[in-house]
């Protein structure tokens, strides 16, 4: 496929206004309470979850399924809810999803009291789907409205945004491995599901209307079409699914290399989570502020994520044992390097649709922040699945190393493109120059002058 035709960086975006409407400040805050609630109930699994399944006789490469089905039904979710976000309507999709979430992950803190291996099993992979559908409709459709609501500075909110995400991974795992140690299973969900429940009445009163018409001429085949576009999704799925193979490994390898129990695994994640929401901010606002920058930030942040995996284990050729301070080491640069990487990619997808003909509404959102949510949820479950099953065959050091060279072929890929692009850049400048200096030799050196015509009176 050939490189976009409609090459060049995106214009600098018009700096915002310093003061919110109150639309904005309440869709604000509605999307503050959506990421601060679902990431604490994505992310209290973590600690504990791996190692009390493994209890009921499940297996490494089952385990990480289950983290992987998740994962696998909020891409359907994505594609299908961001193609008909318009006819749905983005508030209901919210207020809907955040409610099938809630009662999903209530439900889930009750699965200890079923009997062991396959019913265990076959009701993790229901209420995990049902609750993956209604994750996907929130977050799918607040992406939209984030961009719809800040259309001039979607990278600084997307960073502000990931502010709440940061501290939901935070604050999940300890507060998951703490609740899990004091007072059982079923305390952890119970108690996140109500939390994550109190955002329904708010976000209904909230969160402002938006009336939209349906485009037929979008579509998600239309926008994959642009090699762009493409080789952006696979550079979130390379960021996904790093995160997602450490959900699924890293508290096993952990307790069993690190000897740590699962409070102090919750502890250990703050090292990767900490980092990721503090730099947000600071590189959303460089992105908006400096837009052509942002492919070389995610390909510093790709690089930078390839060998923090690397030495994450590390990978066996390196000959080093592992430690705890690597590993928390480790962990803070693929926070910061995933955050560089992360920030810039939505922004760069909505500015290549509006280049190449897309419409500036919200169905355009819509199918971005679909096609956005579809590849992270898929890199989520390659990196549990694909990594479980690597950690069971080999050992957590090869299946870090797997997705580090992973986040390495992404980071390669956007270098090729990018240099590409500067060539073709350059050598249609040159062709337009060469073009105006031709017409210019050519034109003569006086202008023609028309006779003169006096009228007399």
């Amino acid at each position: 496929m050939a490189i976009d035709e409609d090459i060049g960086d995106s214009s600098p975006a018009e700096t915002p206004a310093t003061k919110m409407s109150r639309q904005q400040i309440l869709t604000l805050t509605a999307m503050a309470s959506i990421n601060f609630s679902s990431m604490i109930c994505y992310s209290i699994l973590g600690p504990f979850f791996p190692n009390e399944a493994k209890k009921k006789g499940v297996s490494q490469a089952m385990i990480g399924l289950i983290f992987g089905i998740y994962a696998l039904c909020t891409l359907v979710g994505s594609l299908l809810l961001g193609k008909y976000i318009v006819q749905i309507g983005a508030k209901f999709m919210i207020v809907a999803g955040l409610f099938v979430s809630s009662g999903c992950t209530v439900l889930f803190g009750f699965l200890d009291q079923v009997s062991d291996g396959t019913v265990f099993v076959v009701l993790c992979f229901i209420t995990r789907c049902i609750n993956a559908i209604g994750f996907s409709a929130a977050v799918t459709s607040s992406f939209a409205v984030s961009a719809k609501v800040f259309p001039e500075s979607i990278a600084t909110v997307l960073g502000f945004m990931e502010i709440f995400t940061g501290l939901g991974l935070i604050l999940g795992p300890p507060l998951g491995g703490w609740l899990y140690q004091s007072f059982g299973y079923e305390i952890p969900f119970v108690f996140t599901g109500c939390l994550l429940f109190a955002t329904v009445p708010l976000n209904l009163w909230i969160l402002p209307s938006f009336d939209a018409v349906p485009s037929s001429q979008n579509s998600f085949l239309r926008l994959c079409t642009r090699m762009k576009i493409l080789l952006i999704c696979f550079v979130v799925f390379s960021l996904s699914s790093g995160l997602g193979f450490l959900d699924a490994t890293l508290s096993i390898f952990a307790i069993e290399k690190l000897n740590l129990s699962a409070g102090s695994v919750g502890l250990l994640m703050i090292g990767l989570s900490l980092p990721y929401g503090a730099a947000s901010p600071v590189f959303g606002v460089i992105s908006d502020k400096y837009p052509s920058i942002r492919k070389w930030m995610m390909v510093i942040g790709g690089m930078a994520t390839a060998v923090s995996f690397c030495f994450l284990g590390p990978l066996p050729i390196f000959h080093i044992r592992s430690q705890l301070w690597l590993t928390v080491l480790m962990l803070i640069v693929v926070g910061f390097s995933l955050c560089m990487t992360c920030i810039p990619t939505f922004a760069e997808m909505i500015a290549c649709a509006h280049e190449n003909g897309f419409e500036e509404d919200l169905s355009t959102l819509g199918l971005v922040s679909g096609l956005f949510s579809a590849v992270w949820s898929a890199g989520m479950f390659f990196g549990p699945t694909i990594g479980g099953y690597i950690t069971q065959a080999l050992n957590f050091e090869w299946s870090a190393g797997v997705q580090g060279a992973l986040a390495f072929l992404a980071a390669l890929l956007q270098v090729i493109y990018f240099t590409l692009e500067d060539i073709q850049r350059k050598s249609q400048k040159a062709n337009r120059t060469d073009t105006s200096l031709s017409q210019g030799e050519k034109s003569p050196l006086l202008p023609k002058t028309d006779h003169l015509r006096v009228d007399v009176s």
